[in-house]
């Protein structure tokens, strides 16, 4: 049973997060994908959609950063689309509760291929600090999953993150993820 102020509370966190986002992507959230059970009881994060802040869909999870002692990790998850996409919010979604477990750095990769539609050629998530953003005093990052093909994740490993993140700026891929995409031309 919740206590009287604990609703209150909630609202608090989830109304200081919303706007320390809307302030870093530019506008308020324009969606919000709810999951069917709670992230505090087991279940996945709920999804904020930002559809002002780049041409096409930013999707957040609205779940990970709290008030400071409270948080389940100092970032929130976040995948961009060309356009309105569904999968990509319900990948983050369900992705957030590993974060009770594992710390997400900025530079690690991660498969994904049972988690892609079957025409996909996306084989794995990079992540990227992509932005920060204040949170009840504490700076919080936006960790970008950015999905990429075995051959960008076989360069990723063997010529590290930066390399590849930088290939993937210079050809247009970033920030986005495009599920059916061809590898980028990859030269160390």
């Amino acid at each position: 049973m919740r206590r009287p102020d604990e609703e209150d509370d909630t609202d608090e966190v989830w109304n200081a997060r919303a706007d320390a986002l809307a302030k870093t992507l530019g506008s308020g959230h324009d969606d919000v994908y709810h999951a069917p059970h709670p992230f505090v009881l087991g279940g996945d994060a709920e999804v904020m959609a930002f559809y002002h802040h780049l041409k096409g869909a930013v999707y957040v999870t609205a779940e990970l950063t709290a008030k400071p002692g409270e948080s389940y990790a100092d970032y929130e998850l976040m995948i961009c689309h060309r356009d309105r996409e569904d999968w990509g919010p319900s990948v983050i979604s369900r992705l957030a509760p590993y974060t009770q477990e594992a710390y997400i750095d900025a530079g690690e990769s991660m498969d994904i291929d049972q988690a892609t539609p079957p025409t996909s050629r996306i084989k794995a998530f990079l992540f990227d600090t992509y932005e920060t953003f204040t949170l009840f005093g504490h700076a919080n990052e936006l960790r970008l999953c950015i999905g990429i093909t075995k051959p960008e994740l076989e360069f990723k490993l063997e010529h590290g993150s930066d390399k590849l993140l930088a290939l993937l700026k210079k050809h247009g891929v970033y920030p986005f993820t495009d599920l059916e995409r061809d590898s980028v031309p990859l030269k160390a």
